[in-house]
């Protein structure tokens, strides 16, 4: 990577490692000092980061981190719905058999102990890095390096909007893992329709939890067949 690069990954990384707030504003040698990387890296970065939507220059004010609003969370779902549906899709028909075993050994460890009451920071931590590995992995199997690249930039709009509302939450752990329960049977069953339809309620139901709305129109996403509950453990 060329230093620009380099500059745009530190601020990435930062941005994960929750550096940053929504809506903070900061210098460019504020930017010079965490990524210690020279000015002219970091002035080559910003406009890449104002082209992305994440950050601002205010006039006599300075750069200021995205703020997250409304216009954000739905234009920001809204673009991670239409990637997915075709990721997921894609999924059904490409992935090996191991690679869906992978996935569903994954969430099945996460949610045996989520079930049995183990909800620390510690659990919801790595139920956190297995949800956003689990949908990485899916735009990874496109092979297609320009929505990977638009996921990329909108990933970060979507965790950055969680940064300002709450990553998974002891309430959401639950929900959110038998909701990727309901998408990971669907994906065994090879019923790419199915699993588009899981995915649009799951991505759904992450947007109001974003907007800090429970999803009161249903009870949950609809349970999986009485087979497919007993090969994923989503019952």
């Amino acid at each position: 990577m060329n230093l620009r690069e380099k500059a745009y990954e530190s601020f990435r990384q930062h941005l994960l490692k929750k550096s940053f707030r929504p809506g903070q504003f900061i210098s460019q040698r504020e930017l010079v000092a965490l990524t210690g990387l020279p000015l002219g890296a970091i002035r080559e970065m910003i406009p890449r980061l104002e082209a992305d939507g994440l950050i601002v220059t205010i006039p006599q004010r300075g750069m200021q981190i995205a703020t997250v609003d409304l216009r954000l969370v739905r234009n920001a779902f809204q673009l991670r719905a239409v990637l997915e549906r075709e990721a997921v899709a894609h999924f059904v028909r490409a992935a090996s058999d191991t690679e869906i075993a992978t996935l569903v050994r994954a969430h099945a460890a996460v949610l045996k102990r989520a079930e049995r009451g183990e909800v620390s920071k510690q659990l919801l931590d790595e139920a956190q890095m297995m949800d956003w590995r689990f949908h990485d992995t899916l735009i990874e199997k496109l092979d297609n390096e320009l929505i990977t690249g638009i996921y990329r930039v909108n990933s970060l709009r979507v965790r950055l909007i969680k940064l300002e509302q709450s990553l998974l939450s002891a309430e959401s752990l639950l929900p959110s893992l038998r909701e990727h329960g309901v998408i990971l049977a669907a994906l065994e069953a090879r019923d790419a329709a199915a699993a588009v339809d899981a995915m649009d309620r799951h991505i759904a139901s992450a947007r109001l939890r974003a907007m800090g709305i429970a999803d009161r129109t249903e009870a949950g996403p609809r349970p999986a067949p009485a087979r497919q509950q007993r090969r994923t453990g989503t019952g």
